[in-house]
């Protein structure tokens, strides 16, 4: 058998608000310990005569918040377990034992894993001084954050937002910098220190920039930040774009957008996606982020069609491909391990062919071809054409027998034109010519899309160098010769 642990709450800090039945618990207890002595009731348990250890040297002694926590509840453990049967253990907390405290959500699951048994007392939450202190209804809509967790991501600027453990500027500041991810740094935020404790509470209002100069940070402070129903607020969350999008395509919307279809905005999403890689080309950040922006418009409207007919909508693409990253990353968020980028490809390819099989799909009777989109620029496919074909043995053993390759398609090609060979003949040469180069990429581990992408660019660096040139000379390339074009190139190998 074992004694029994009983959780209570101290509550807010103000001694007034302890109940009757808290205070015979703690007076009749065989044991009690409190997380910390850092609370304004402490000086009546103490009128009271009620002996009690405290806990305050484990978060010296220790380099977390998880590793006190765990210490705190390893220690109640043992006790309740050597305990006499009918002996009580009482662990008092601040504030309610079921809010913001995390040794009580341990010792819940361990007690009840390990046979103990747990009983908890509530007491005033610093929420319930919140509600009054800072005069709003959460039936408006409430948020209650950590500022130890706290992120962007878990922001609603529509919600009543309370962040409690806010208990210095360190963690004030951390805090800052998440709210000013979607808030103004001139918005107006409240700080609350001690509420409802005579003589120590405070109350202020601080532009969000100032909320890490606030003095008297501890651990009874939080940050209340008001609910508002201001749409430029959410400009930056995902749920918003959505909305917008939704709005656009609506009978209320805009009737360009409403009378798009999937095949009507195709070309969009391919132009779209050049334009994305002309930025990276151009090394352009902040054209980048324009770009990339409108690639995810088209990713949002395709989504919001499926959407209107019940099919899918953006927030299932969403969860399908998180479920993808973490399948096909086992290496990452399983037991695999990967030393090196090969090893993660190989993690990939395997998990890949996994999927295929639990789709009922069996990947040894599929084409090794299969996968490659058949709209791809065709420089590109060939590329990839040849890499899957590799994987299996189907390639040349060295670049040599490449660029024999080469120089035998050439000769083909030569023979079609100097023979006068019909079109189709001569184009189909040409593209045996180009698909054989493309193979030397593969040797030379290179995109061969991005050798000629880069090509492209010196090629029109140079043309361009030209064309200026002989316009300081007041001429044109219309109005110059090869010859004259031919020796300002050779001048531009050396500059551009």
């Amino acid at each position: 058998m074992s004694a029994s642990i009983t959780i209570v709450g101290l509550g807010s800090g103000n001694p007034d608000r302890l109940t009757m039945g808290i205070v015979k618990t703690l007076q009749q207890a065989s044991e009690v310990y409190v997380r910390t002595k850092e609370h304004p009731v402490m000086s009546v348990l103490d009128e009271l005569k009620v002996a009690m250890q405290s806990f305050d040297h484990i978060y010296e002694a220790r380099d977390s918040f998880p590793e006190v926590y765990a210490s705190i509840a390893d220690i109640l453990m043992d006790k309740a377990v050597s305990g006499k049967d009918g002996a009580v253990i009482v662990y008092a907390v601040p504030g309610h034992p079921m809010v913001a405290e995390s040794t009580v959500q341990i010792l819940r699951e361990r007690c009840d894993r390990e046979g103990v048994e747990i009983s908890i007392l509530g007491g005033e939450s610093f929420l319930d001084e919140a509600f009054i202190r800072l005069g709003f209804d959460p039936i408006e809509g409430f948020q209650l954050l950590d500022a130890s967790g706290l992120s962007a991501s878990l922001l609603q600027p529509q919600l009543h937002t309370v962040i409690g453990q806010v208990y210095d500027t360190f963690t004030a500041s951390d805090v800052k910098l998440a709210l000013m991810e979607l808030y103004p740094e001139d918005y107006t935020i409240t700080v609350g220190h001690a509420l409802g404790v005579e003589g120590q509470e405070q109350i202020l209002h601080v532009p969000l920039y100032e909320l890490d100069r606030v003095e008297d940070y501890g651990n009874l402070s939080l940050v209340y930040v008001p609910r508002s129903d201001d749409d430029m607020l959410r400009q930056r969350t995902f749920s918003r774009l959505h909305e917008i999008v939704a709005i656009l395509r609506s009978p209320e919307g805009c009737p360009w957008d409403r009378e798009q279809t999937h095949e009507s905005i195709r070309k969009n999403l391919i132009e779209e996606t050049y334009e994305v890689l002309e930025t990276i080309d151009e090394d352009d950040p902040e054209h980048m982020q324009e770009e990339l922006g409108d690639l995810l418009l088209q990713v949002m409207l395709h989504s919001q069609m499926e959407e209107e007919i019940g099919t899918f909508n953006v927030f299932d693409v969403i969860q399908g491909l998180n479920d993808k990253l973490i399948f096909r990353h086992p290496h990452v968020f399983g037991q695999n391990k990967a030393e090196d980028a090969e090893a993660a490809l190989q993690n990939w390819e395997q998990m890949k062919a996994e999927e295929k099989r639990r789709k009922g799909a069996e990947p040894l009777q599929a084409s090794v071809l299969e996968g490659i989109p058949k709209d791809l620029p065709a420089l590109m496919k060939a590329y990839k054409l040849q890499k899957k074909a590799s994987k299996v043995g189907f390639d040349w053993e060295r670049i040599s027998d490449v660029f024999d390759k080469i120089e035998e398609e050439l000769a083909e090609l030569r023979e079609a034109v100097e023979k006068d060979f019909d079109p189709e003949e001569q184009a189909a040469e040409l593209g045996d010519l180009l698909f054989a180069a493309s193979n030397v990429a593969r040797f030379l581990h290179t995109d061969p899309e991005e050798a000629l992408s880069r090509t492209n660019r010196k090629f029109i660096r140079r043309f361009r160098f030209i064309e200026e040139e002989l316009r300081s000379q007041g001429k044109s390339v219309h109005e110059s010769s090869l010859e004259e074009m031919d020796t300002i190139w050779q001048q531009a190998k050396n500059q551009v």
